[in-house]
């Protein structure tokens, strides 16, 4: 599964408020209401610039905060591609993975807002291609691909009834 995309990078700690602030996520459930408020504490313009494919970028401890779903599920909808940290919260992590929402363990010191980047998530290779530079990731596991390609998994299990690794 390769992905391509600009990074949009942001700091350590980012909470799930910042990613979805708990003043739209009490008036509405609609995720395409809440994707264009996504990580406006932290970048007001973040929703308008983001295309479809961006990442997210950040440090350390990305998604700390509450358990809630709309987190990922408000990233995806903005149109983030995945989400790039040098670490994540548990709880966040599962939820992205849960939702379609790829998540990436890497070194993210040496990328820039604005980069260009390519991810091989089975092959675990991180290429910013505008500084010409490659940068290796954790690659996923099979489980977790799968899960990713049927897009979630809701979607996983309504396919195929269980897991399916195949």
């Amino acid at each position: 599964m390769e992905l391509r995309g600009r990074a949009h990078c942001f700091g350590d700690d980012v909470n799930t408020d910042y990613i979805i602030s708990g003043k739209y996520k009490f008036k509405t459930l609609d995720m395409k209401e809440l994707a264009k408020h996504v990580m406006e504490d932290l970048d007001p313009d973040f929703a308008r610039r983001v295309q479809p494919g961006d990442f997210v970028v950040a440090g350390r401890n990305f998604g700390c905060g509450s358990s809630r779903e709309q987190a990922p599920l408000a990233l995806l909808n903005a149109g983030v591609g995945a989400v790039l940290a040098q670490s994540f919260a548990r709880i966040f992590y599962r939820n992205a993975i849960n939702t379609g929402l790829p998540v990436v363990i890497c070194d993210t010191s040496l990328i820039e807002s604005g980069d260009e980047l390519l991810v091989d998530l089975e092959k675990g290779l991180l290429q910013n291609l505008t500084k010409g530079i490659e940068v290796p990731i954790k690659p996923l596991p099979s489980v977790m691909l799968k899960i990713l390609s049927d897009g979630g998994l809701a979607e996983h299990f309504r396919k195929y009834g269980t897991f399916h690794l195949e």
